[in-house]
């Protein structure tokens, strides 16, 4: 019987417990992670969440659930519903740090709830700060696929629940910026061969002159660690959701063949350096005994620039998707059955890093 108090292996758990988009593969994921769609929707007659009482959020609640059961919805998701009152606080929290629940929802106990479908492609939160986000996130550069799912949900939805909609501003909702279509479109990206060259921030600042805003990994308010990035759109009146698309497909097309036009430069002009950047942290994560997760995000993202530029071999590549999620306080605490300080958090994150390396056929060259 082992720490976590029974016989689940860390690959068996990582079977039951990532999410689709964690360990599935998809276009340009050398520097795409994922692609994300998400609606924000209310129902007319009813207050936004800031305002609702108790009886308007169940009511709310009630609509939702009873619109998932249709056969129109089953028809293109089958979700299962769960309050969040009727969820621990960890699991919570797991669900923010696989980015399925916004921490907003996951602090709205008594208002809040969630639907997944089971590999957790599509989810939609309830009562947060519009009555419905429909998110659909995916791996890889998928912005359109994503786009349909959600839209076939949004869809089957609006036959059973009336959304509050005004002929010349479009879907009304509580923050004026998704007005309109209500359509937020992102990818996450991992874009280590441009910070290291220094160019990210002339880019980046490009591209917020194109309407555009770029985050950290969990979205407003949160750091760029781990030189991953989320692009998206800021703004959603006054073009239809393809454009939205369409526009942001475009520019993340040119930060992907720019990306890989510095990963090419660094390899020609400064190999050495790049390879020992990669093996030293590497190195750090296959024998530290205790990382804290900024040092280790630092680290998985010198690991996959190796692996995709063939330093490392026989690590898969889905390994920065998986441990940028494990590392996290809340999924530690799930993997090993119980609650940890932050200390011991590093202790037991070091542990877990070194026991996924070992799933692998490790090779450095």
């Amino acid at each position: 019987m082992d720490r976590r108090g029974g016989n689940v292996s860390l690959s068996e758990f990582l079977q039951r417990a990532t999410s689709k988009w964690m360990k599935d593969g998809g276009p340009d994921d050398d520097i795409i992670v994922t692609s994300r769609i998400r609606i924000a929707r209310n129902l007319e007659d009813m207050p936004f969440p800031v305002l609702q009482t108790d009886s308007h959020a169940d009511e709310v609640i009630r609509l939702v659930k009873q619109a998932l059961e249709s056969k129109s919805v089953k028809n293109v998701g089958q979700f299962e519903f769960a309050r969040c009152s009727d969820m621990s606080a960890l699991d919570r929290y797991v669900l923010v740090e696989k980015h399925l629940m916004s921490r907003d929802l996951a602090e709205q106990v008594k208002h809040g709830a969630i639907a997944l479908t089971e590999d957790e492609v599509m989810s939609i939160m309830v009562n947060e700060e519009d009555h419905l986000r429909i998110q659909c996130i995916m791996p890889g550069f998928r912005l359109q696929e994503a786009w349909n799912r959600a839209s076939e949900v949004d869809d089957a939805l609006e036959e059973h629940l009336p959304y509050s909609f005004h002929e010349r501003y479009g879907y009304l909702t509580a923050c004026p910026t998704n007005v309109g279509t209500g359509i937020r479109a992102s990818v996450m990206m991992h874009l280590p061969g441009l910070v290291i060259s220094g160019h990210i921030n002339r880019l980046l600042s490009a591209v917020s002159q194109v309407g555009l805003t770029v985050r950290g990994m969990y979205g407003e308010g949160s750091e760029a660690v781990g030189n991953l990035f989320q692009v998206s759109n800021q703004m959603t009146l006054g073009e239809s959701e393809e454009e939205i698309i369409g526009n942001l497909s475009s520019v993340v097309q040119q930060l992907i063949d720019h990306e890989r036009s510095a990963r090419r430069a660094l390899m020609s002009q400064n190999r050495t350096d790049l390879e020992d950047r990669v093996c030293r942290s590497f190195g750090i994560l296959a024998y530290a005994r205790k990382i804290d997760s900024k040092e280790t995000l630092q680290r998985l993202s010198d690991v996959r620039l190796g692996i995709d530029l063939g330093v490392i071999r026989g690590v898969s590549s889905s390994i920065l998707k998986e441990l940028m999620v494990m590392i996290q306080p809340a999924f530690l605490q799930k993997y090993f059955h119980e609650e940890l300080a932050p200390g011991e958090r590093d202790t037991r994150r070091a542990a877990l890093i070194r026991e996924r390396l070992r799933l692998d056929d490790m090779e450095v060259r």
